[in-house]
């Protein structure tokens, strides 16, 4: 089951800005490309290093420990059969971002 997450307005995230949030004890970054929002995991799937302050090449985010390329639109590392990161939905309403998360254990109140 997923529930989504306030993260901020809209205003927050210009156009080429990224951000980043944390929910649930965990680390995501946000990105305005071209007005369209994207949402992922903060954690290199490969060492799990940031990918917060990776350059961004149009929708391509680098990891800046080791160089490895994402697309933060689908999560998938360039080439076939690489790895592969969380994306996560986001979206604006009534000026509030919100991203949707999946529920765990810790996030689910009696």
């Amino acid at each position: 089951m997923t529930r989504e997450v306030p993260v901020g307005t809209a205003d927050d995230l210009a156009p080429g800005q990224r951000k980043l949030v944390f929910v649930d004890g965990g680390s995501i970054v946000l990105f305005n490309i071209e007005g369209q929002m994207h949402a992922i995991d903060n954690s290199c799937p490969h060492n799990g290093a940031s990918l917060a302050s990776g350059p961004l090449e149009g929708y391509m985010v680098r990891c800046p420990a080791h160089g490895l390329r994402f697309d933060v639109r689908s999560g998938c590392m360039q080439g076939a059969g690489g790895l592969k990161l969380t994306t996560f939905p986001v979206r604006a309403v009534e000026g509030k971002l919100l991203v949707s998360v999946m529920e765990t254990p810790a996030s689910i109140q009696a």
